[in-house]
């Protein structure tokens, strides 16, 4: 078992010199978290992470396949490109422009990069994936997104085509409103080999809007392999996501991606009015993620796997998965990551794709070095400066039968201008009688 160290667990730590480090980082969320709240959104108090695990169980008991470190879950079927993107390795998304006929309050395309420039002007896509072939690398699923790819329906179907002349065998997919997806752009993007397209839904769209994307999701399953819907999950949104699911169900299409609702730092009034909150905590592992999807709000994680819990007791046909905004981030790690060359101290955790070490402090130093030369194990590093012995994790149940509180390190491989480096992003607690390397890391 480890506990997670944050600012009501960190007085449980009686090692003085490992409170101090570890304060180190609460004392960094605490002051991100006085970010978010600068921004003028509320933060919940309640930490529903208990509640949230056990769900997650008794969902694991009656079926419903937990991945990706219990941060997505499905049932009956998953997009092979939702698979994909949990390591991210050879799978691209792209955008023609950010242009986009509806006015999302949650979107959170305003976050990325030359957003304006982009909202006017588009990319040439067919140059990208042009110099992506020169490369050589081995791409296996290609996406188009948006804004609403289309809005360019010529610059789309030329992506698709190229898409699959160039990296023969690549599984492609489109990302759409829906509101353009007619019959004669359905039948091009047949023709182009489009294997998936997602619609999006929005709760808050009049009934007709909602049944013309309905009646356009009807007409591509004439067209394309895999139709599905992806839509975040408003908290307390419960009973009208119940009715999507059925009529997506009647439907007959392949699935539905249930995503967590967040926070794109932008449109805080609507936010407040709507009495949304910060969940507490937003991350995991706080650190600068590429996804720009925002902050998770409270309450949308758990009306999901409700949903999961009805879809599975009313027997739906369509696949359901339930995709965190954790879940979108663990491809980063583990391409930052993976198959670097570390220190022998390092551990690349293969659940959450960090680096992870054990770390001793101050008069338990001694002890530990004790054990390690009965052993004849030296392949550890000490710290003066934090007064910290650092070595590999799987040496932590050789301290059995110590009272010694272990620091259990959290890092990331960055590369920089000048080279790669590690960066230690947290440290959390166990003992020795506590710790299973093979479940907890």
């Amino acid at each position: 078992m480890i506990i997670d160290i944050c600012q009501e667990t960190l007085s449980q730590i009686k090692n003085p010199a490992l409170a101090k480090y570890a304060g180190m980082y609460t004392q960094i969320y605490e002051e991100f978290m006085e970010q978010v709240r600068s921004s003028g959104i509320d933060v919940a108090r309640e930490n529903c992470h208990k509640e949230t695990r056990r769900r997650i169980e008794d969902l694991r008991r009656k079926g419903v396949v937990v991945r990706n470190d219990a941060k997505s879950l499905y049932i009956n079927r998953i997009s092979p490109a939702c698979l994909a993107c949990q390591k991210g390795v050879g799978s691209l998304t792209f955008f023609i422009s950010l242009q986009c006929h509806r006015r999302c309050f949650f979107c959170f395309n305003p976050n990325q990069e030359n957003y304006d420039y982009y909202s006017h002007n588009k990319r040439d896509c067919l140059q990208e994936l042009e110099f992506l072939q020169k490369t050589g690398r081995e791409i296996n699923h290609l996406a188009l997104t948006g804004g609403e790819p289309l809005l360019h329906p010529a610059e789309t179907l030329a992506f698709f085509r190229a898409a699959k002349e160039k990296f023969p065998g690549v599984y492609t997919r489109l990302y759409t409103a829906g509101d353009l997806a007619g019959k004669e752009i359905l039948a091009e993007l047949q023709r182009a080999g489009l294997d998936e397209i997602r619609f999006s839904i929005r709760l808050h769209d009049p009934e007709g809007v909602r049944r013309r994307t309905y009646e356009h999701i009807a007409l591509a399953r004439k067209y394309v392999p895999r139709v599905m819907v992806e839509m975040p999950v408003l908290p307390g949104t419960v009973k009208p996501m119940q009715e999507v699911l059925l009529e997506l169900d009647r439907l007959g299409i392949f699935g539905v991606n249930l995503l967590e609702f967040c926070f794109p730092f932008n449109n805080v009034e609507i936010y407040n009015e709507r009495g949304y909150k910060i969940k507490t905590p937003p991350y995991r592992v706080l650190y600068n993620y590429w996804y720009g999807g925002g902050l998770p709000v409270a309450g949308s994680e758990l009306d999901c796997l409700e949903l999961l819990a009805f879809a599975l007791e009313k027997g739906l046909q369509l696949g359901v998965h339930y995709c965190s905004l954790e879940n979108k981030n663990t491809g980063q790690i583990y391409q930052q990551n993976y198959g670097q060359e570390v220190a022998a101290t390092l551990y690349f955790s293969p659940r959450d794709y960090f680096f992870k070490s054990a770390k001793v402090f101050g008069d338990d130093i001694p002890r530990v070095l004790e054990v390690f030369k009965k052993i004849n194990y030296d392949q550890y590093t000490i710290n003066k400066q934090y007064r910290y012995l650092e070595f590999h994790i799987s040496k932590v149940q050789e301290l059995a039968g110590h009272d010694i509180e272990v620091g259990i390190s959290t890092s990331v491989m960055e590369k920089r201008r000048d080279g790669s480096y590690l960066r230690e992003l947290k440290v959390d607690l166990t003992r020795p009688i506590i710790f299973n390397p093979e479940t907890d890391i």
